[in-house]
């Protein structure tokens, strides 16, 4: 059974009307677990009022949308990434950000604690923190961190959901 999705009421969403949605899998309103994660996406999604920077927050939102193989969430932060300003190659070469010149060492150090910390067992996993002590305050950190998390908890919820994109 298909389940067509109404999408959120997020203003910046306005540009994705060319694509929409349905879920395949289960109506996400179900359970109150959707509402309590539409709830960490106003604390840490791409509308999100942040101290970390909005260009490195939108990478790292790419990075676990792609990593976790997210058909909603890479479109969604792609055309994200793209509207705040990420240039389309470091956008389009998010997936070996490693094997890159494109970005920062600052960008490039967020972007590993990023792939560890959704990875979840890493028995270095202080090395990355401490990396990231050199280039980011603890409430960025502490940011990133949290948007890691908020991103995780999407791209398996709409993995979950069978959220899936077609053409309108």
């Amino acid at each position: 059974m298909h389940i067509l999705y109404k999408l959120f009421s997020f203003k910046t969403l306005d540009y994705m009307s060319s694509v929409k949605f349905k879920n395949t899998r289960f109506d996400p309103d179900s359970t109150p677990f959707h509402a309590l994660a539409k709830q960490m996406a106003k604390a840490f999604g791409y509308t999100a009022d942040l101290a970390i920077d909005k260009k490195i927050a939108q990478l790292l939102r790419l990075r676990v949308a792609q990593k976790n193989e997210c058909a909603y969430c890479i479109i969604l932060h792609a055309k994200t990434s793209r509207k705040i300003g990420l240039s389309e190659e470091k956008t389009d070469n998010i997936s070996s950000w490693w094997n890159s010149e494109l970005f920062s060492e600052k960008e490039k150090v967020a972007l590993g604690y990023c792939d560890i910390l959704s990875e979840g067992s890493n028995k270095n996993f202080q090395h990355y923190h401490d990396a990231m002590t050199q280039h980011f305050s603890e409430v960025e950190i502490a940011e990133i961190a949290a948007i890691v998390i908020n991103m995780n908890v999407w791209t398996r919820l709409k993995l979950a959901q069978g959220e899936t994109p077609y053409f309108n």
